[in-house]
């Protein structure tokens, strides 16, 4: 036998920090807590973001509050506080991201204990043929993968004897041996009865004892569901508390000549043995499961224990489950299961409403990869493919309220500016939706869901337009979706909600296209923006004191910190001004300070913050361009529409190829755009 793999050598290196000793609420507080942390203000609270949620490929996007939920939740019972024993339970609508999020922290969980300082060891007992009632079986690993350091605990049965080896043969102070003692547990049953055996054999000599110990990493192979283990629910008649718990092995049997003995149990048979030293134990859907089988959790929940017939096996395990809202509230309805709710921590996880943030998860449900049609030719993406889809379908999450229009609740949703109306607004919005009992009308709680924007690009590619155009055109998007509302939804009025929301979102895909066909016509991909930092720059020197009578100013540039010059065009103002509406002086005063009031509190904090979220102010500035410079959007229509005369051709094809070669687009969604713009759908 190696010197590496004995007891003392294992509480040598524990004691000189290179191997650790902590509860699976402390290792993953651990890992979450020591990668980077930063605060952000999620809907008008602050809050904090969690850098190991945010790598690798494919991670989180947004759920802050239930994040921050979580965190608290392991840090609380890292701490020995009242969540460590309790479940951690997400409930929510189908695809909003609670599966993916658990198997995120698992496979995180994974990669941080393969780093050795955090590995996981457990104990075997070796040459068990010498005592004789053992039969054949010589090795025994410990069946919950219990820790050496509760073996160090429990090599006496009086405790002060055990304190008395660890201080005197290995060299603990007190104060590590108090810290210890705070995640004491008793052997398992069958450990306890195999050490027992062990001690008889040998007449209680503690170094004959310690040489039927072999130390042994803990298999972190994850298709073993060591570590990290997965029980999804399965239907009355398969399931039993078996795949749980572990059941009599007839194989043990064969050899153990003692009937008493506890190793006639195989707990390796059950999903909770596995997880046992140190792991996460992932219960999907758990309200599913039949009655006795919640009830066995009730059990682990609260005591920690495996128990079979008497015998206890105390176990280290963080348990988090998932429910969907009606199966959670069915089981919510049947009182006499109140004590398992009582015993969970439930987190209602919502939809992720901010559409900045939806990009990502739209990038997901697109794909990465290079799409193909169906005779294999490479398929384009529209550039405002992915702004479109996820504009409406963040729309449907969005519920209604007197207080905010949809298009406010949305911009305010994303950190944006809404005109006048502040995140205040909707932070009370999100407070009195938050006191309804009904869960699913609070703020992001109903609307479609992450698989439903998967089923609508797979309409979309599947369509014959797609394949014939090799494009996924942008405004096919919304006829899928209206697709997957109509087929999918089963309640008339959310039905007839969506429908509403999808109305919006082309609207807003309308605007988009103004702006894109306007930069499409200076020849230039920020045509637009400069205009609205124009105007933003003119309403701000318009009131200087070094300005002259050419109306002429100067200012510094916080992006490139230069010195530029700017001529005035009061014509230009008022014209901006009239078209948002704001015809008195009173008025237009009032705009012009809300505006300087943003661009004091956003440039400091963001220099490059160039104001094209205030739809209104861009949508104004587009009307006023397009209707100066071609003498209005309705001629530039004609004369794209209209293709008879010569001018008109060459002003078409400079747009087209102002598409193709700056603004990302291919000859088939430049064309259909074109057309679009020349449509009078979606006007407001």
């Amino acid at each position: 036998m190696g010197k590496n793999n004995t007891l003392r050598y294992h509480l040598s290196e524990v004691k000189a920090g290179e191997r650790r000793f902590e509860n699976a609420f402390q290792g993953v507080a651990r890992m979450i807590l020591d990668a980077s942390i930063e605060k952000v203000v999620v809907n008008g609270k602050t809050t904090y973001d969690f850098g190991i949620f945010r790598t690798g490929k494919k991670h989180i996007i947004g759920m802050y509050d239930e994040l921050n939920s979580f965190v608290s939740y392991v840090k609380d019972a890292a701490e020995g506080g009242s969540s460590k024993e309790m479940a951690y339970v997400l409930v929510g609508e189908p695809g909003n991201g609670k599966t993916f999020f658990v198997e995120f922290l698992c496979n995180k969980y994974r990669t941080f204990l393969f780093e050795p300082k955090n590995r996981k060891y457990t104990f075997k007992f070796v040459s068990m043929d010498k005592i004789g009632t053992y039969g054949r079986i010589n090795v025994i690993e410990s069946q919950t993968y219990e820790d050496p350091m509760i073996l160090a605990m429990n090599l006496f049965d009086d405790p002060n004897e055990n304190r008395e080896f660890l201080a005197k043969q290995i060299g603990f102070s007190d104060k590590e041996i108090e810290n210890f003692y705070e995640n004491y547990r008793p052997l398992g049953a069958c450990s306890g009865y195999i050490w027992n055996d062990i001690r008889n054999y040998t007449g209680g000599d503690i170094e004959d004892m310690l040489k039927f110990i072999e130390i042994a990493p803990v298999p972190l192979t994850e298709s073993l569901g060591t570590v990290t283990g997965k029980y999804p629910a399965k239907d009355k008649i398969t399931s039993s508390a078996v795949d749980l718990l572990g059941e009599e092995s007839i194989q043990r049997l064969l050899h153990i000549t003692d009937t008493n003995n506890p190793y006639r149990f195989d707990l390796r048979r059950g999903a909770l043995a596995r997880v046992a030293g140190g792991g996460i134990h992932f219960s999907d859907e758990i309200y599913k499961n039949k009655k006795d089988l919640v009830q066995v959790y009730l059990g682990v929940i609260q005591n920690r224990s495996i128990e079979i017939d008497g015998f206890k096996w105390p176990i280290d395990t963080l348990i988090i489950a998932t429910s969907n809202n009606s199966e959670f509230n069915r089981f919510l309805g049947e009182k006499e299961e109140a004590p398992i709710v009582d015993r969970c921590r439930i987190c209602y996880v919502s939809h992720n409403t901010n559409y900045k943030l939806q990009k990502d998860l739209t990038l997901y449900a697109i794909g990465n990869e290079v799409r193909t049609t169906l005779t294999r030719h490479n398929l384009h993406q529209d550039p405002n493919l992915n702004h479109a889809a996820s504009v409406a379908i963040v729309l449907t999450r969005l519920p209604r309220s007197e207080k905010l229009t949809p298009i406010e609740t949305l911009k305010l949703a994303a950190g944006e500016v809404a005109g006048e109306k502040s995140i205040k607004a909707l932070a009370e919005v999100i407070d009195t939706l938050s006191q309804d009992p009904d869960i699913t009308k609070r703020f992001g709680q109903k609307g479609l869901g992450q698989r439903n924007m998967g089923r609508a690009i797979q309409l979309m590619v599947e369509s014959s337009e797609t394949n014939e155009g090799e494009c996924m055109f942008a405004y096919d998007v919304f006829k899928a979706l209206e697709r997957i509302i109509l087929d999918y939804v089963t309640d008339a009025n959310d039905r007839a909600k969506y429908l509403e929301d999808l109305k919006i979102a082309k609207g807003m895909y309308r605007e988009r296209i103004m702006t894109e066909m306007f930069n499409a016509y200076m020849d230039e991909p920020y045509a637009i923006r400069k205009d609205v930092m124009n105007y933003v720059n003119m309403i701000i020197g318009i009131d200087a004191e070094n300005l002259g009578p050419d109306k002429m100013w100067k200012y510094k540039d916080p992006q490139s910190s230069e010195l530029k010059a700017l001529k005035i065009d009061e014509r230009y103002i008022k014209s901006v001004e009239e078209r948002l509406e704001l015809k008195t002086q009173e008025k237009r005063e009032t705009f012009r300070t809300s505006i300087r009031k943003i661009y004091g509190q956003k440039i400091s904090v963001d220099p490059n913050y160039d104001f094209m979220d205030n739809l209104e102010l861009v949508k104004a500035v587009t009307d006023v361009r397009l209707k100066s410079d071609i003498a209005g959007a309705g001629s530039l229509i004609g004369a794209l529409a209209n293709r008879t005369n010569e001018e008109n051709q060459k002003l078409y094809d400079r747009m087209i190829n102002t598409m193709l070669t700056k603004l990302h687009y291919c000859r088939t969604c430049a064309q259909k755009t074109i057309e679009y713009f020349c449509t009078q759908e979606d006007e407001k």
